[in-house]
């Protein structure tokens, strides 16, 4: 077996790749973020469609979903979330994966919808930190795909989560 002439370096043009572990790890996550959806009413179908064939969310890196938290590193709270329901909510939350995302989908979630009573929490932000939030009644999956997006510039940059700039607004 004849070997031919062999360049010295394998990189076009000759030299060096620099990178830090942190970029690396950054590359690595952007395309495995692992959700797990809490879905209480309507926005829950929507959902469903954005992991369907016609949106396909696993082309952004988002196909596997997680049944258990401890699995999990993004929350995708989808729907009305009463008092009752809020240390569910809370556990799960602490239960995630560092570093971890809330994604509040909807006008219930994202502030108690149309359901202005006692029993109804008035938005998933007074129990735990939100990250991005979509608007609508219901949002559509395009919105789930942004809120996605949103959150994998976030990984690639490694751009801290400054007040000014947060939580996203999809």
């Amino acid at each position: 077996m004849a070997v031919g002439n062999r360049p010295e370096n394998p990189l076009p043009g000759g030299g060096y790749a620099l990178t830090t572990l942190e970029a690396i790890i950054a590359w690595g996550r952007k395309y495995s973020i692992y959700p797990f959806t809490f879905a209480t009413a309507c926005c829950g179908i929507e959902v469903m469609g954005a992991f369907g064939t016609h949106y396909d969310l696993s082309r952004f890196g988002a196909e596997v979903v997680r049944f258990s938290p401890r699995q999990a590193d993004m929350l995708l709270v989808a729907g009305t979330i009463n008092y009752k329901m809020a240390p569910v909510l809370v556990r799960i939350y602490e239960q995630m994966l560092e570093p971890k995302w809330v994604v509040a989908m909807g006008a219930c979630a994202s502030s108690g919808g149309f359901y202005n009573n006692y029993s109804v929490l008035q938005g998933i932000d007074k129990i735990i930190p939100v990250d991005v939030y979509i608007p609508g009644c219901p949002p559509n999956p395009e919105g789930i795909i942004d809120a996605v997006v949103a959150i994998q510039k976030l990984l690639t940059t490694g751009a801290p989560r400054a007040a000014e700039r947060w939580p996203i607004k999809i």
